[in-house]
This record gives C-alpha cells, structure tokens and sequence, in this order.
C-alpha cells in the first residue's frame, strides 16, 4: 500500500503539468523548464546522489549491467526490425525508443519513492548511461545518413551532467566531507529537479492527439520496452548474482517507459516525431496501468 501510496503522489506532479499545459497552452513553455533543469537543476541532483552512498564496485557495476541488458536487446531489435517494419524510419524508432527509457525524468523520482534516498546514487549513475547511449547510438539510428560521429560526442561533451558525475565520483572517492548547509542546498536543489521534471513529462503528455494514436506500432514498441528489455534484465541479474537492493532498481530503470528525449531527436532528425511521441505516450499509459504488476513482480 505504501509503495502505491509513493507512486500516486509522483503522478500528482505530473497531472499539475498535465493540466497546466492544457489550460494555458502557449504561456507555458517547456523548454525553458528543459534547459533550466538540463544545465543547472540536474546536476545539483547529480552530485548530490552520487555522493550520498560511499563509492563501490556495486555501484560502478550498476551502469555497466544497464548498458549491458540495453546492448543485448539493441541486437535482437535489430534482428526483429527487419521482419516486422518496411518503413525505414519506422524502424529506426522502433529499435532506438524502445531502449531510451524514462530514467530522468521518471527513473529518479520513482526510485526515491519506493526505495529512499538510498536508490539515488544508482538512479543517477543509470542515468548518466542511458544519457551516453542516447547521443551516440540513440542519434545514429535517428539521424542516419545525418549522422555525425565527431557532432555526437560534442553533444555529451556539453551536458554539465556528465561533468558534474566525474566530479561527484572523484569527490566520493577522496571522502571528502560536505558542510551541513551545502548539505541542505543540494538536497533543496535535487528535490526541486524532480518536482520539475515531473511537471515537464506532463506537459508533454498534454500535447498528445488521442485520436491519431498508432496503436499498432506502439504495440510493437511495447514488446520490446516492457517485456523484452526487462526480461534480459532479469537474466543479466540472475547470471551476475546481483545483490537484491540493486538488482530491483536496475530492473524498475530498465521498465520505465519512454523518455521525452526519443520526440526530441526524432523531430531534430525528422523521424516521424508525432509517431515517436505517441509511443512515449502508450508505453507511459501502459506503465502506469501495469507499475502495481511491475511493484510485485519486483517484491516491492
């Protein structure tokens, strides 16, 4: 009851922004919120997760088993891509979106939630992988023949998260102390980061047309987002043997659904972004209707 308790209270946040949206239309605008919790809020948030639990192997590990269960399912998306879609950039969101989860904007909040501050340190470093395979392999199946190897890599150079990550590790390592009032700010900050980036995915949902909703595509999308993805995690985490606090973290990170980035680089890229974005929408009802399934498969 509790945990269901925690997830309805994520969701009133993302109904605020939902309902905002909807309201006052063009007076809110959302990249603004985007890029004051993209360059200043989330590394706040970062930093501070990522020194609240003492640097392990465990915790270098967790990213590495991400990308590994992402990788693994990236191959046999590929394989499935080529028999069940004809359109090229159908495919190319088929295989990308499908494997760039929520693990931000949703993936943080969640883990708080349902596991306590605890779950930051890993929600965050989980993060920061799916942000390096969104703008590597994420872009190269979106962008194609635009594609720009040397562009990509200037694009993570310049997300302060990435940074702020290194720092916070080397920090963490060195155990060095943090006064009790920058304490109270990073929380401050961290906190607000996840209010805010609650309210950014409904407004985002807010923009969506019932109506022209592709059912059938976001079906596919689903297979490999909520069954495939996880159940390679479920291996991947009963082949490591992974401790079991980290092992129900890694595979909520790995359910999430869509992350907002999937409409971003679909509409840069001119990949049928208006499709992109009712799958992020699907695969987020889907969640939100399964999470209670989810919560006790996962024995939360």
């Amino acid at each position: 009851m509790d945990a269901i308790i925690s997830i309805a209270t994520i969701y009133i946040f993302i109904v605020i922004g939902f309902v905002a949206k909807k309201s006052f239309k063009d007076k809110i605008d959302e990249k603004t919120l985007i890029l004051l919790s993209l360059y200043f809020l989330q590394p706040i948030l970062t930093f501070w997760g990522l020194t609240q639990t003492k640097l392990s192997v465990e915790l270098l590990l967790t990213p590495v088993y991400y990308l590994l269960a992402v990788f693994i399912t990236l191959g046999i998306s590929i394989l499935i891509s080529k028999k069940i879609l004809s359109n090229s950039k159908e495919r190319s969101i088929f295989i990308a979106a499908s494997l760039i989860g929520n693990t931000g904007n949703l993936g943080i909040p969640l883990g708080i939630a349902l596991f306590g501050e605890a779950s930051v340190a890993y929600t965050s470093i989980i993060n920061i992988a799916n942000i390096f395979f969104i703008y590597t392999v994420g872009i190269y199946f979106y962008a194609k023949e635009q594609f720009d190897l040397k562009g990509s890599l200037k694009q993570i150079a310049k997300i302060p998260i990435l940074w702020v990550a290194i720092i916070a590790l080397w920090y963490n390592y060195m155990q060095f102390p943090i006064n009790t009032q920058i304490q109270k700010f990073l929380l401050m900050g961290a906190y607000a980061t996840i209010v805010i980036q609650l309210i950014i995915f409904g407004i985002y949902l807010a923009n969506i047309q019932l109506k022209q909703i592709d059912y059938r595509f976001s079906s596919k999308i689903i297979s490999i987002k909520h069954i495939l993805l996880p159940t390679v995690g479920f291996g991947i985490v009963w082949y490591f043997d992974i401790d079991s606090f980290i092992a129900t973290i890694l595979l909520l990170e790995l359910m999430v659904p869509l992350a907002v980035n999937n409409v971003n680089l679909s509409a840069l890229y001119n990949c049928k972004p208006y499709k992109t974005t009712e799958a992020v929408f699907v695969t987020t009802i889907f969640f939100i209707l399964f999470i209670y399934f989810y919560l006790q498969i996962l024995g939360v």
